[in-house]
Order: structure tokens, then sequence, then C-alpha cells
């Protein structure tokens, strides 16, 4: 009895947690209908010039002002005949009405921090799609990729927007400094180059799901559970019904085509990989994921954006949308509707990745 009562006490709890969060996310939507939606807007930051300003601070404190000074004006004469010099191909591509040579190619920076559900593919969508209508031949962009997957469907999502880059013939890098695992693989193994800092978590090539079954719990205390279904399959393994063998194998042959289809998608974007081998489910690091196949070189995305930013102009792009305070709060009930709820319920009704 001492189990159920706390059993009974922790569903309160939820319960209470639920209706809080409910209450906070209808005023939000009371309040979102009355004053209107408020668009996102793209910010544009020139790492470029973040870097030369970094660069020139330390070089203010370590060097001669005099040589400073001399190499300042050399500089600028250098700056001034490259600038000539592009003039005058800019009135020669309108002169031709060729546009796009007026601009050098660039490096663009998105990031795509991951959550169990993927939400902020909104977000990757936009950006990419802003990249895409200014692209010119020679453009790259470098993802910065952190998350350790979540729903199947939602990461197929996200893997989709990257081959659109791919698909306008951009070059695509993906950089993982912490983190790269199931789905967030499946988004690596799109680029054209994975580059993993030397402990990142790599790889967990795996499809699972889970949930807890309380028909025992149920049955002793004499408590009913009924559920109605049309479709022998519309409804597989359950939390509180009892669960037949027919069900689990079912579900374990959904389990095993998913995994299969992660294993083929992998293997177009990487065939090099031996999926035999890493598509186990295990996760690696870096180090060991570069002699495995599953990247290709060990560095970072400072490294990356430090070198880039020497040879070209690197812009990170990120598609923001301006919160109110009543939005924030929403946002805080639903993570923590995320934490409470989707690991109890999500995961017993679809597989993660």
């Amino acid at each position: 009895m001492e189990f159920l009562f706390e059993y009974g006490l922790f569903f309160a709890k939820i319960a209470t947690v639920v209706i809080a969060i409910v209450g906070v996310l209808v005023l939000a939507k009371a309040l979102n209908g009355r004053h209107g939606s408020q668009k996102g807007e793209l910010e544009v930051i020139d790492l470029t010039e973040q870097y030369k300003d970094t660069v020139e601070q330390l070089e203010s404190h370590l060097f001669d002002k005099a040589l400073l000074k001399a190499r300042d004006k050399a500089d600028k004469k250098s700056d001034k005949e490259h600038d000539k010099a592009r003039q005058n191909e800019i009135k020669q591509a309108v002169k031709n009405g060729n546009l796009t040579t007026t601009r050098e190619p660039r490096l663009f920076v998105i990031d795509f921090h991951g959550s169990i559900d993927a939400r902020e593919v909104s977000s990757l969508r936009q950006e990419i799609s802003a990249i895409l209508a200014i692209a010119i031949e020679g453009d790259e962009v470098l993802l910065r990729l952190e998350t350790g997957g979540g729903m199947v469907h939602a990461y197929g999502l996200a893997s989709s927007q990257l081959d659109r880059l791919k698909a306008a013939g951009i070059t695509l890098t993906i950089a993982v400094d912490k983190v790269a695992a199931s789905g967030g693989y499946m988004m690596a193994c799109v680029a054209d180059k994975i580059v993993s800092a030397p402990f990142a978590i790599v790889g967990s090539i795996g499809v699972i799901a889970q949930l807890p079954n309380f028909s025992k719990v149920l049955k002793k205390n004499d408590i009913e559970f009924e559920q109605i279904t049309a479709g022998e399959f519309k409804r597989t393994l359950t939390m509180f019904g009892e669960n037949s063998d027919k069900a689990r194998e079912k579900f374990k042959e959904e389990i095993e085509e998913t995994h299969g289809l992660f294993k083929q998608f992998i293997a177009v974007h990487r065939p090099e990989l031996d999926l035999n081998k890493v598509a186990t489910g295990e996760h690696w690091f870096g180090q060991q994921a570069l002699e495995l196949g599953l990247v290709d070189q060990i560095s970072t995305s400072d490294d990356l954006i430090t070198e880039a930013c020497k040879a070209r102009e690197v812009l990170q792009v990120k598609y923001v949308r301006r919160k109110k305070l009543i939005e924030k709060l929403s946002g805080a009930s639903s993570e923590a509707a995320d934490t409470l709820l989707m690991k109890w319920v999500a995961r017993g009704q679809r597989p993660f990745m």
C-alpha cells in the first residue's frame, strides 16, 4: 500500500504541473490572439569583423605603435587598390547583366542545438531558405551541430533541410564540438565533411522505444483498464493494458524497420562506412569515430571559423523570433512538459533515434 500511496502522490504532482502548464499555454494563446503573432527575423553577424577586432586589440598591447601604424598605412593602400579593382568588376557585371559576380563567395555559419522533438528545425529551414535565396557559386555553409537525437520523423525533416543545401550544390561542413548522436548523426552524415572535437560523442546509430507497464498493479487493486481501437495494430504496446506476445513482436518489427531505414539513409550519404560495425547503437568519441570513418577530421568549429576568417568573409545567420514575456513563460512550460511527459508517454508511442 505504501507503494500505491507514493505512486498516487507522484501522479498527483504530475497532474498539478500539467494543469499549470495548460493554464499558462491557454493564457499565452489568448494574449497572442489579441495582440497578433510576432514574426521572426534574420540576424546576420559578421564573424570576420569580430575576429579582426579581437586580433587588433591584442596587437595593440603586443607590438610597437610605430610598426602598427606603418602596417595600417600599407593595408589601407592595398585595400584602396582592391576596392578599385572590385568597382571595375561590379561595373562590368552590371553592364553584362550578371550581378552574381558583384560579391565574393562567403562562408555562412548556422547553429542547430536540437531538442527531443527537434523543434529547432523551424528556424533551421528559415536560415537555409535565406542562404539559398542569395547563394552564388563558391559559397559554403558550416553547421555547428549539437544534439543527442530524438523523434525519428522530426530528425528526418531536419536532415531533409540539410539536403536542400546539397541539392543546390553548396558545400556543407558539419562541426560537432560536443555531441551528434543518433538522429544527430543522421543529420551529420548529409554533410560533405564532418569535423569532430577529440572527445565529442558521435554515432549511436540505433533506435529505441520504451515504456513502463502498470497492468499488474491495476489488476492487483481491482482497477480495470479499457482500450478500444479499430485496426489490429493501431496500438501495439500499452502502459496500462496487458501486452501480448503478438503485440511485442509487431512493435519489435517496427523498430527493426526504422533501424533499417536509418542505415539505408547513412549508406547513401557515407557509402564507405562499414554499417555492420558502426550501426550497433554504440557511440564513440571523436578520435575513435575518425578511425571508424564516422567523421573526416579532428578539429573544432572555432578552428574552422578562425581559418576561414583569414581568407574570406564569414557570416553567422540566425533566425530569431522576438518573444514577449508571456511567450517566454509558455516556452519554459513547454520544456517542463517535455521533461515530465515525453519520457513517460512519447517513448512508448514512437521510436526515438
